[in-house]
């Protein structure tokens, strides 16, 4: 730890930011967050709404292979997450008086599920141990002064400047703008030279042409237990029918390599228990309608005979239909807007941070969470990597190493 306690802001009130703040102000300097609405969280709070998902109770090796970015070094992630890893998380929310859960999936939850009484207590320690929170603060600027940074911020009150020691961006990528991450720090850090990855729709549905005959027989629809492929990846969960496409798990993991597609589309084995052979079976004398066979003989959900006959038409044979139905291709459109996916890809390239995520080309400035150029799916991935980008620039903006 350096001599005299360091002077840090923090710009940005979200996991990456608080976790930053949390391991800075425990090594001893003064911690100062700004964030641009009312109170921080925010983002973390919407997170919450349909149960906080803090990890993943994976072995390490499979966590990590969740991971992926341009030129995300592989050695380096693999540091800072074993840093603080799945097991830290459980640890640190249970020093919050807060007990976890897994799923058989491996997703872990608070007991309550709920966001609302981590945030409370969390912002209570930090207040706690002397984080000075400032509220309605939006950050404009900073300068290299000397050793000390310049930062320019706008509030009620008009714009003001102050000097500090560190800055720790973490502004979260431009997905839920409502909640403050809208990515305007991008044109910031461009002037001064800063190469940022454009910022795009990740986790998120994708769009498919339906007709409005498909709309209305399959919007609302789930479908269960379900294969989707694209390429050579495979995932499996359930998808979800909305009116603009597909949504769901299975979806959201595949779409960095959707992205990269000139034609993207997936491919869904409707029923992977079962073979063409057995299927073609299990029509046994049916000779027509064999859509409606299908929901009767194969439980095939009125969703997935929407989506099939809209792109291959009536079938003249069971046969026909089975080969379909294990392997039905749909092509999508593109992904969701922006402003309503669950997180973005992109951000800040991985050449311009050290290992410490400093920026290389503004010293004692340093970068975390969601707006570093890497991207996961959820299952509790997302919120793991901010706190472990918030603890490595935190640890390093206070001149601490990781323990």
């Amino acid at each position: 730890m350096s001599s005299t306690p360091r002077n840090i802001a923090i710009i940005g009130g979200g996991p990456a930011g608080l976790r930053a703040a949390e391991v800075a102000a425990a090594a001893g300097a003064f911690v100062t967050v700004f964030d641009a609405k009312p109170s921080v969280g925010r983002k973390f709070l919407v997170a919450g709404k349909s149960g906080l998902n803090i990890t993943n109770s994976a072995e390490f090796e499979p966590f990590v292979a969740q991971y992926s970015g341009k030129d995300l070094p592989a050695a380096q992630w693999r540091m800072h997450l074993a840093d603080f890893d799945n097991t830290a998380m459980g640890k640190w929310a249970n020093s919050l008086g807060i007990n976890t859960f897994s799923t058989a999936g491996g997703k872990v939850f608070p007991k309550s599920k709920k966001a609302a009484p981590i945030l409370r207590r969390w912002v209570q320690r930090l207040r706690e141990m002397g984080v000075d929170f400032q509220m309605n603060n939006r950050w404009l600027e900073l300068r290299q002064n000397d050793e000390q940074i310049e930062l320019e911020v706008e509030c009620k009150e008009g714009v003001f400047n102050q000097d500090f020691d560190a800055v720790i961006l973490a502004m979260g990528g431009a997905s839920w703008s409502k909640t403050g991450s809208n990515g305007q720090w991008v044109a910031i850090l461009e002037k001064h030279d800063i190469t940022v990855e454009t910022l795009q729709s990740a986790n998120c549905g994708w769009v498919c042409d339906w007709t409005d005959e498909t709309r209305e027989m399959a919007e609302a629809c789930p479908l269960h237990n379900i294969h989707v492929r694209v390429g050579d990846e495979l995932e499996v969960g359930e998808l979800m029918i909305t009116r603009y496409g597909l949504e769901g798990a299975p979806i959201y993991a595949l779409g960095r390599t959707l992205r990269g597609m000139d034609a993207p589309e997936v491919v869904i084995d409707f029923k992977p228990s079962f073979t063409i052979e057995r299927l073609v079976q299990k029509m046994e004398s049916a000779r027509k309608n064999f859509y409606h066979e299908a929901q009767l003989r194969w439980k095939l959900s009125k969703g997935a005979c929407a989506i099939i006959q809209q792109l291959y038409g009536d079938m003249g044979s069971a046969q026909a239909l089975a080969e379909v139905v294990k392997a039905c291709r749909i092509p999508l459109s593109g992904p969701r807007p922006i402003e309503e996916v669950i997180s973005t890809s992109g951000g800040v390239a991985w050449c311009e941070l050290d290992e410490n995520l400093m920026l290389k080309k503004l010293p004692n400035v340093y970068c975390a969470g969601e707006m570093i150029d890497w991207e996961a799916p959820t299952g509790g991935f997302l919120i793991q990597g901010c706190f472990a980008t918030g603890n490595v620039a935190g640890l390093a903006a206070a001149k601490l190493s990781p323990s």
